[in-house]
């Protein structure tokens, strides 16, 4: 999966809540585009890519708040009747970490159960969910075991989907004491193994900064390694990035913190 069209072309928003600097919940939107690729797992016709999607926000049919992701799994269904993206059946998903936030989404840095983000993904009948745990969530393999082979949470390891390889390394480096967090050899060893394999696609949550750092934030670290073995498409969230797609060596790294990118052949 190769970007062949490096700008980010604006579909819609989606309106949640989220925890505001010093307390309290603030609205805001999420921004949801599209990207356009050289080709897409089979059986899929687009990828959604979103991550760091720390808020709260009714389903479009209605309800209480839930977690940002489970909403937006239902937005599928919605931009398909709107004919502006394919059915959820025709989507595969790339979860990219930190999905979680405080039930009233007014505390800043928690940390929370995710599985319910997953899982509403794969309920929404999406050929496969794929992707990493960023350092706010709490998920296992285990428990999204149940809900097929198709979801696949990686972290130091690769699966083929549609003819394409994923491969993944969750968490952030920092603190092994810390949740979330892995010490910088044992991550960056990881990162080396995954790339190993040579993956088409790489599912980070922390990532590389981009050429102009103070622009493009990232862990200077990582970038070093994937500059020698670099993949056609790095995706990570953590921190944002006001332009999410650069040019790395001979593939891109797409940011998608606070954003959702729907990559379509």
């Amino acid at each position: 999966m190769r970007v062949v069209a490096g700008e980010l072309v604006g579909l819609t928003e989606v309106g949640y809540r989220r925890a505001r600097a010093g307390g309290g919940s603030e609205g805001a939107r999420l921004p949801v585009g599209r990207l356009r690729v050289d080709r897409v797992p089979s059986g899929c016709d687009a990828v959604l890519v979103v991550g760091d999607l720390q808020g709260v926000a009714p389903s479009p049919w209605g309800g209480p708040p839930v977690l940002l992701g489970v909403a937006l799994a239902d937005y599928l269904t919605v931009w398909a009747e709107e004919g502006s993206a394919p059915p959820p059946e025709r989507v595969g998903v790339v979860l990219a970490g930190d999905l979680y936030a405080a039930p009233a989404a007014d505390r800043r840095g928690v940390g929370g159960a995710v599985r319910d983000v997953w899982w509403a993904f794969a309920a929404a009948g999406c050929p496969f969910v794929v992707g990493v745990a960023g350092n706010h969530d709490l998920v296992s393999a285990a428990e999204l075991a149940e809900a097929g082979g198709h979801v696949r949470l990686l972290d130091g390891d690769c699966v083929d989907l549609g003819g394409v390889r994923f491969g993944g390394v969750g968490r952030i480096i920092g603190d092994p004491a810390r949740p979330g967090r892995r010490a910088e050899r044992a991550q960056i060893d990881l990162l080396g193994r995954v790339l190993g394999e040579d993956p088409s696609v790489l599912i980070l949550h922390e990532g590389p900064a981009g050429p102009d750092a103070d622009d493009r934030p990232g862990r200077a670290e990582i970038g070093v390694r994937l500059r020698l073995r670099p993949p056609a498409l790095t995706v990570c969230g953590h921190v944002h990035w006001n332009a999410p797609v650069c040019a790395s060596m001979d593939g891109h790294v797409l940011n998608v913190d606070a954003r959702a990118v729907l990559l379509t052949p």
